[in-house]
């Protein structure tokens, strides 16, 4: 075998050790790395045993249990031996004898309540019927005035005429049926216990009694 002259020579042995060289890179690489290649695992805690799946190497350690600070409930017994139907009139009784004594509204009298005082309305209802007062109805002429005379009493004559006295004011007038006094009254006639007596101013006749002691 001819390997030529030593300058070829010197490229095979550099390519040679070249090819070792990555050939044994290749080897501490991927086949020789000096650790076991499983993972490492948690710690687990003493408390708790740790679960172990089906891959032996693999360990997840349970969950520690909590802890809530704080004393433990007091057991008072079952409910249904607390229950009690009875009513206890004692406890109304106090309730009620309580009087309200605040300075504001008692909600328990009506009486507290302020007076609400309701505005009239501005205007009425439109469904509302106005009432019409009816127009005043004339009237008639006014009544005469009282005649100013007084009828206190009679006499009669012989020959059966009677005589009024009458008196106005501090004046006394003897009169027949016919006479006129004060220029406007005339009598009409006399009886026992009446007189007529016309009104010519006002056209109007008057009957007065006669005045008893």
């Amino acid at each position: 075998m001819n390997l030529g002259s030593s300058e070829d020579r010197k490229k095979i042995v550099a390519v040679a050790a070249f090819v070792v060289i990555a050939v044994g890179l290749v080897y501490f690489e991927y086949f020789d790395t000096g650790a076991p290649a499983t993972p490492p695992t948690a710690p687990v805690s003493e408390g708790a045993p740790a679960k172990v799946t089906e891959n032996p190497v693999v360990v997840e350690p349970a969950a520690p249990p909590v802890v809530v600070a704080g004393m433990a409930a007091k057991p008072v017994g079952k409910a249904s031996s607390k229950l009690d139907p009875t009513l206890h009139m004692e406890a109304m009784l106090v309730s009620e004898s309580v009087e309200y004594s605040g300075n504001g509204r008692n909600i328990f009298s009506p009486n507290s309540a302020p007076a609400v005082v309701i505005p009239r309305p501005v205007a009425p209802a439109r469904n509302q019927v106005a009432v019409v007062a009816p127009p005043p109805q004339p009237q008639g002429p006014p009544p005469p005035p009282p005649i100013d005379l007084k009828f206190f009493g009679f006499e009669t004559s012989a020959s059966g005429r009677r005589q009024a006295f009458l008196l106005h004011n501090d004046d006394v007038y003897l009169a027949s049926a016919g006479d006129i006094v004060l220029r406007r009254y005339r009598v009409v006639a006399i009886d026992a216990k009446t007189i007529q007596v016309e009104d010519m101013q006002n056209r109007n006749t008057q009957t007065l009694p006669l005045l008893t002691n």
